[in-house]
């Protein structure tokens, strides 16, 4: 027997999904802390030393965090090519503000502190502020376009043709779900800061985490209600290949209203996901507001693993739907790579996860406590 046929083919696929889930999760949860203290920088640090307090509190783990995106990226491009290569170059002009925010970031952080001109600052605390908001933004904004569907098809040969436009990306259903992914951005960056900060820096990220937490409750509500009512779903209309070979054009798609909710209805345990989302974010809420950091922190990350599942549970099969021809849409069962491929991404991820959680967790525990404000004021202790 080969190898990689001890796990079947639709298996693989579907542990290729969760995996892909996994990921997000963990890129989200890890940098969503990061993104949101930026965010937070010119309103919980008044101050030149308070926002080099909040710069100190995330400048150690940034950079180790976003190995989660790099992971995300590369398992995109390898196990489900045909979602990368849609995605990516649909969605191009995006990505790119996105990776030049995210580029930026590390500059500002080094920078910032070269001079001591206010205005020098200033100006790259901005740049912070931008780096943590944008991605945020956008990458709700990219959620809320795949639920609707998004505008590209295939080519006999299998050509990929996109007919969007970015600044279509922006329309009031996807920039709402970027408003829940900014919320939740917040309220995890708020929790951090209540986490690693003191006195009024801690306060003050207290109070607009609350606000955010609840903007995000309501924000997550109004978006469900509105999927509910007036987004139609995605739903296979022919039989399903599970271990058929991944071409999009070998089935039949329909668009159907309430389809999104239908995994709900044949999966009563899929109403987890959005559970935990609400959960989550009225644990941060109770955490922020009895000034207990560790529960918000948790609670906090279990919101935006929610609220990021509860999309994957909606969408199941489907990963990137098509709104101009149904019939391209990408699912689980078409679009993956081969077995082989799919079986030996598998063993090395199984290897390569548990070092880098461990690692991670190690540098977690090493730079346990908060950050000192009298350390930073005598430049002795902290990078920033």
């Amino acid at each position: 027997m080969i190898l990689h046929q001890l796990i079947d083919y639709d298996t693989l696929r579907i542990i290729w999904w969760a995996l892909i889930g996994v990921l997000l999760v963990g890129f989200a949860v890890t940098d969503g802390f990061d993104l949101g203290s930026g965010i937070l920088l010119p309103f919980a640090a008044r101050t030149d030393l308070e926002r080099r307090v909040v710069i100190n509190s995330v400048g150690p783990v940034w950079e180790g965090n976003q190995v989660w995106l790099i992971l995300g990226g590369g398992a995109i491009f390898a196990a489900w090519p045909q979602l990368y290569a849609v995605s990516f170059s649909g969605f191009y002009l995006a990505m790119f503000v996105i990776l030049t925010a995210l580029i930026l970031r590390p500059v500002a952080f080094k920078f910032r502190s070269k001079r001591e001109e206010p205005a020098w600052r200033a100006r790259w605390d901005a740049v912070l502020f931008f780096s943590g908001l944008v991605p945020a933004l956008i990458f709700g904004v990219a959620v809320g376009n795949v639920l609707q569907g998004v505008p590209f098809r295939f080519a006999t040969d299998m050509h990929i043709h996109y007919d969007g436009s970015f600044f279509a990306l922006l329309n009031p259903f996807a920039l709402l779900c970027g408003l829940v992914s900014v919320a939740m951005m917040v309220t995890h960056g708020a929790a951090w800061l209540q986490l690693k900060t003191a006195g009024p820096v801690a306060e003050r990220a207290r109070l607009y985490g609350s606000v955010a937490a609840v903007a995000g409750i309501v924000l997550y509500a109004l978006a469900g209600v509105w999927m509910a009512s007036a987004i139609g779903g995605y739903r296979i209309t022919s039989a399903a290949q599970m271990t058929g070979p991944s071409n999009p054009l070998l089935k039949t798609v329909e668009l159907h209203a309430g389809a999104w909710l239908a995994n709900y209805a044949a999966h009563p345990w899929t109403m987890a996901a959005p559970a935990a989302g609400f959960a989550g974010l009225l644990g941060a809420l109770a955490g922020l507001l009895l000034r207990r950091p560790v529960l918000a922190l948790l609670a906090a990350a279990l919101g935006i693993a929610g609220i990021i599942l509860s999309v994957g549970a909606s969408m199941f099969p489907f990963i990137l739907p098509s709104s101009i021809d149904p019939r391209a849409s990408l699912t689980v069962w078409d679009a993956s790579s081969s077995h082989l491929t799919l079986f030996i991404m598998l063993v090395v991820t199984g290897f390569f996860i548990p070092i880098i959680v461990a690692y991670t967790s190690w540098v977690y525990y090493v730079l346990w406590g908060k950050v000192d404000e009298e350390a930073i004021r005598e430049e002795s202790g902290h990078a920033y």
